[in-house]
């Protein structure tokens, strides 16, 4: 049976793309940027689950839950924070950008569509949710002082943190992993309210 690769995620408009862009170009102008494999920016979002592999006939069930996971949040606002990175310096993966504005609501959100996706047996992430948005993943093969000098890269920049949007929907997105990048497209979209 076939399965797609899926997550539960906040699609951001152009204005925080263009933000995002603008961090990438700045960081990528560094020649330890050839470490890092960029995520193009139209692909960048914030994701609330990351669901794994799913039957295609599994879409409406889910889409049920995340309905039921958003039924009771309005509309509201998020913007960016300044950039960081996971875990550490030296060992640094992954490159990202923070999320400010509005929260608590969306950790609320967030917190709202994952139990009702553990209703349906998706079980909780370990880890907390720490919202961001990914601008880069470090490829494998980056030494250790590589890591540490594009950290110093990253804690360089500034961020464009006036920019922000209204998060009025939640999206269902299958995930394609391309050699040439992830292709994304939407199942489903569910209105907050």
């Amino acid at each position: 049976m076939e399965q797609i690769r899926t997550f539960v995620a906040i699609e951001l408009d152009d204005t925080l793309k263009d933000v995002l862009r603008q961090v990438q170009e700045e960081l990528k102008r560094a020649p330890i940027a050839r470490i890092g494999r960029w995520v193009a920016p139209d692909g960048i979002h914030l994701t609330l689950k990351f669901l794994g592999n799913i039957s295609p006939e599994r879409v409406p069930e889910i889409t049920q839950a995340i309905e039921r996971g958003c039924h009771s949040f309005a509309p509201f606002t998020i913007s960016l924070s300044q950039p960081g990175f996971f875990p550490n310096a030296r060992r640094l993966r992954v490159v990202w950008v923070g999320v400010d504005g509005e929260v608590e609501t969306l950790l609320q959100l967030q917190r709202s569509v994952e139990s009702a996706l553990n209703a349906i047996g998706f079980p909780p992430e370990k880890r907390g949710f720490q919202p961001h948005l990914t601008l880069a993943r470090i490829r494998d093969y980056a030494r250790p002082n590589e890591r540490e000098e594009m950290a110093k890269r990253i804690a360089a920049v500034q961020v464009d943190t006036s920019a922000s949007m209204l998060v009025r929907e939640v999206h269902l997105i299958r995930s394609d992993l391309r050699p040439t990048g992830a292709v994304y497209t939407r199942l489903s979209t569910v209105p907050l309210g």
